[in-house]
């Protein structure tokens, strides 16, 4: 018999809050790009998410290094 090994978090719940509260504010329209958001609106989800991960990685969170 294979035995199961337990599955690590790749992200932390802190940084899913912080995704979900950014989705919520690109479905209501309110989320926006750019330092302090003073860029225009956030046109899509991916872009929504990767703005959630870019503040939870500045708060200090568990999210994985930046793709390049």
């Amino acid at each position: 018999m294979a035995k199961r090994r337990k599955k690590r978090r790749k992200y932390s719940r802190g940084s899913q809050r912080e995704v979900e509260n950014e989705m919520r504010r690109y479905k209501r329209g309110t989320a926006r790009s750019g330092r302090k958001g003073r860029a225009g609106k956030v046109k899509s989800r991916k872009q929504a998410i990767a703005i959630a991960l870019s503040k939870a990685r500045k708060k200090g969170k568990k999210v994985p290094p930046r793709r390049k």
